[in-house]
């Protein structure tokens, strides 16, 4: 067999692979269905139903309009091999299609790795710092760019729910909602502890410091999944925002402030336009703790919503980040590592989210 061939071949086979494990066959007729039902009378009465329904066909339309593209583009590889056999400049097009093929296989396999009942769902995340006083601060705030700049690259929208300002510098609390494919499958990545390793900007002495932040990621809750949340077992306050300046600072008292009292946790939020916004999302963030807590109760689902839970400090990390006395960033546990530290701090973690969840099929056999 020629090389053209055996790389038709090749790509062939891997389609093949990925027409079973996307599911093509149920997810054309789970389409079929959500497709009916959107056509009853009276679909859109129940508009948070209808919402979540029109959100499910389209993220099932979408893969299997890039499965046909797939197909499409092994077809035009296959054409072009047999015109290059008169034109060799047919040999041109038929690399382009299969390496346009190869990319859209290797997504799909990435794609696979989500199947968990919320891994679609959009992502909760909270930073929070750990040891190293203000300098943990100033880098809560420099992960918080990090993530921000990540989602952007990604295409996620990104929605602050409560910023908290340092003492001097840095933030006491950052937290934001992420909204796009996979965002809590994929962010899962990132919860743990991470390391800083740098000069102190804050020491007139330059000396080295480590500081720690944890970063917490939970999937926003749909309303079509039941969590035991009493509205008599939470207490409602209000206070007025603490920004840190800017047209963006509510100037009311909009902030709000729920307390689950049976068990003691407690969720802000601060950045919404009004109050009514502000106990919403809130709301969202403690029906998403409740839920992991419960799941927390379940042994076996536990280590798939959030990992194993370590302390914010020496010895806990998932990742370091050394700036000084050399230059790298390194995930202890898929043990990806990069020296651009700058490109990484700009949001370029794409290779650590990755490589972290390539790691975890990998241990799962």
């Amino acid at each position: 067999m020629a090389d053209s061939d055996k790389d038709i071949a090749a790509a062939a086979e891997r389609l093949e692979a990925a027409r079973a494990y996307l599911h093509i066959e149920e997810k054309e007729a789970r389409l079929t269905e959500l497709d009916e039902e959107a056509a009853r009378p009276g679909f859109w009465d129940d508009a948070s139903h209808a919402q979540e329904v029109s959100k499910v066909a389209s993220a099932v339309r979408d893969t299997l309009e890039a499965y046909r593209r797939a197909c499409g583009l092994l077809d035009d590889a296959r054409t072009a091999a047999d015109l290059a056999s008169e034109d060799e400049a047919f040999l041109a097009e038929k690399e382009d299609a299969l390496r346009a093929l190869s990319a859209m296989l290797d997504q799909f396999e990435i794609d696979s790795w989500f199947s968990g009942e919320m891994d679609g769902n959009d992502a909760i995340v909270t930073i929070n710092p750990g040891q190293g006083g203000l300098e943990a601060q100033d880098w809560t705030e420099m992960l918080y760019r990090m993530y921000t700049r990540y989602a952007e690259k990604r295409g996620w929208k990104v929605k602050v729910l409560d910023v908290v300002p340092g003492e001097g510098i840095g933030l006491d609390k950052a937290q934001f909602q992420v909204e796009g494919k996979n965002a809590y499958g994929m962010l899962r990545s990132e919860s743990g502890v991470h390391r800083l390793v740098r000069i102190s900007p804050t020491d007139d002495k330059k000396r080295r410091q480590t500081t720690f932040a944890g970063v917490e990621v939970l999937p926003v809750v749909s309303d079509d999944i039941e969590v035991e949340l009493n509205p008599a077992d939470v207490r409602v306050d209000v206070y007025r925002s603490s920004g840190p300046g800017g047209q963006c600072v509510n100037t009311t008292d909009s902030a709000v402030r729920l307390t689950h009292i049976p068990t003691g946790i407690v969720v802000t939020c601060q950045n919404e336009k009004s109050q009514l916004q502000n106990k919403e999302a809130a709301f969202r963030v403690l029906r998403a703790k409740l839920y992991e807590l419960e799941c927390q109760k379940r042994e076996e689902e536990m280590d798939a919503l959030r990992g194993e839970k370590r302390d914010n400090s020496f010895g806990s990390q998932i990742r370091n980040y050394v700036l000084y006395p050399y230059q790298l960033v390194k995930d202890l546990r898929s043990n990806i590592e990069t020296g651009n530290v700058d490109a990484v701090l700009d949001g370029d973690i794409e290779d650590f989210v990755i490589g972290y969840h390539r790691w975890r099929v990998a241990e799962a056999g």
